[in-house]
């Protein structure tokens, strides 16, 4: 199943929130939209889940219009709580799953496995508004995923979770992408993107920056982030060719270069004097070319 956007524009008005947007993204990938806040992120999403109609342009999925996809296929984490407050966790969870057209006593199974998964077994009586942040954030995640989706929308699934359970999460996540699921992945955490994601769309004032493989994307840059461990000094190591700039982290350098090509020289000139601790040459990381793309970094 795919799921495919072709020059998609929305306008409200005089404001153009998504302006010639396309993309694919394929059966058994996570893809990711990512942006800063007003990229146009949520507005595509809505589109996607035909809450609003496009100005112009064509989303379809597997080849079909997307207003023609069984509603029961869809599973949709939204950034805002959407649960129920006064409604017992367990309640809730299968009247959700009644709504996706699934039957009562398969429900009642598949509950009683996500809330085990999700170390919320003893909450399942407890009303949805009683619990942290965290939890209801699981809770509606379970949600999302109860009626097993094949396309998946998640926007800033990892809000609210602490490191085990943002881990519990990306388990779930890669569980129903082996099962072959489309999923659409949003976050401001460029580190979980760069973890999670196959392909990925890069959104600015609701363009694209660039859509494709997020290894495409880093290979514009080039291996330029350069860390160092040896007896060096800042000053030594600011002086020599193509650096851009010179960070002390702990107990070794982090250099930017201007290109890769100069890592050959600044091997030589370091390990003249013969071995040293540490010398590692990679690409810059999604948060760093998030950031030169859509951010405030000029070099």
């Amino acid at each position: 199943m795919t799921l495919e956007a072709d020059c998609l524009t929305k306008k409200f008005q005089n404001f153009t929130a998504v302006k010639d947007l396309s993309f694919v993204a394929d059966s058994g990938e996570i893809f990711g939209l990512i942006g800063q806040n007003g990229a146009g992120k949520t507005t595509t999403f809505r589109m996607i889940l035909n809450l609003l109609a496009p100005t112009s342009g064509k989303i379809k999925w597997n080849g079909e219009p997307v207003h023609a996809l069984n509603r029961d296929m869809i599973g949709y984490l939204p950034e805002e709580r959407g649960m129920y407050p006064k409604m017992p966790v367990e309640e809730q969870l299968i009247f959700f799953g009644r709504l996706r057209g699934k039957g009562k006593a398969e429900l009642k199974k598949e509950t009683e496995a996500w809330l085990e998964r999700f170390g919320l077994a003893d909450k399942r009586n407890v009303l949805t508004e009683t619990l942290s942040k965290g939890n209801q954030q699981k809770v509606q995640l379970i949600a999302s995923l109860i009626h097993k989706p094949s396309l998946l929308i998640l926007d800033e699934p990892f809000s609210g979770l602490d490191p085990v359970n943002a881990g519990l999460l990306k388990e779930a996540i890669i569980d129903l992408k082996e099962r072959g699921a489309t999923i659409i992945f949003s976050s401001h955490r460029m580190d979980h993107v760069e973890e999670l994601c196959d392909h990925l769309c890069l959104l600015k004032r609701g363009e694209s920056l660039f859509t494709g493989a997020i290894r495409d994307l880093k290979a514009q840059f080039g291996k330029i982030n350069l860390t160092l461990r040896g007896p060096f000094s800042e000053q030594l190591l600011s002086g020599m060719p193509g650096v851009v700039s010179v960070i002390r982290e702990k107990d070794c350098f982090r250099l930017l270069l201007s290109d890769e090509e100069n890592a050959k020289e600044i091997f030589r000139l370091v390990t003249k004097n013969g071995f040293i601790e540490r010398f590692s040459l990679d690409y810059l990381s999604l948060e760093e070319i998030f950031k030169r793309k859509v951010g405030s970094v000029r070099v």
